[in-house]
């Protein structure tokens, strides 16, 4: 007689089957969160030796800023002293200027006239004066055009005014002062 295996052998497979399966899943799942992890360790490690690098850079930017800041403030101060230095330059070469203006201003100033103000703004010079007639100013005027040192007169006022029993004439007259070295310069 022929055996008829009766056990319920499909149910039986179909449960290793379906434990197989669950095994199968259970370790996929594993395997992903696995996977998953070690991805989002790895980019987490970028990012913090990304953010070392730019926290480094941030730090050098500013190093390099304050010695920017610095290099300014040098400049700066460069060039104040070089402007300082300019101005002790031309008061060293003005200084003997005017002694030769006042000099030259006393050679030039002839019998009878008088000054009462001198005031001088750059080369510019504004001579006022009494002197005992208008034609004495015109003395000083021509000395003054034939001087070394002083050029270029213009007279601004002459009034004659009675002043007792005699007359002056009250004068104000502009010139130039020549600087040392000013006719070489021309010549050149």
């Amino acid at each position: 007689m022929p055996r008829i295996n009766l056990l319920p052998w499909r149910e039986a497979e179909r449960k290793r089957r379906q434990r197989d399966f669950g095994v199968a899943v259970g370790g996929a799942l594993v395997a992903a969160i696995a996977v998953v992890m070690l991805t989002v360790l790895f980019y987490n490690q970028m990012i913090g030796n990304q953010r070392a690098r730019n926290d480094r850079l941030t730090a050098e930017i500013v190093e390099l800023e304050k010695s920017i800041e610095e290099i300014d403030g040098l400049e700066r101060q460069k060039e104040r002293l070089l402007a300082r230095m300019e101005i002790i330059e031309e008061l060293q070469k003005s200084r003997p200027e005017i002694v030769h203006l006042f000099d030259e201003i006393v050679r030039q100033l002839p019998e009878g006239v008088y000054l009462t103000g001198l005031k001088q703004t750059g080369a510019r010079v504004e001579l006022r004066g009494v002197a005992q007639s208008s034609t004495r100013v015109s003395a000083l005027m021509r000395r003054v055009d034939a001087s070394e040192w002083l050029d270029d007169p213009e007279v601004e006022r002459v009034e004659t005014t009675q002043s007792g029993s005699s007359r002056q004439a009250e004068f104000i007259v502009y010139l130039k002062q020549k600087h040392e070295g000013s006719g070489e310069e021309e010549m050149e």
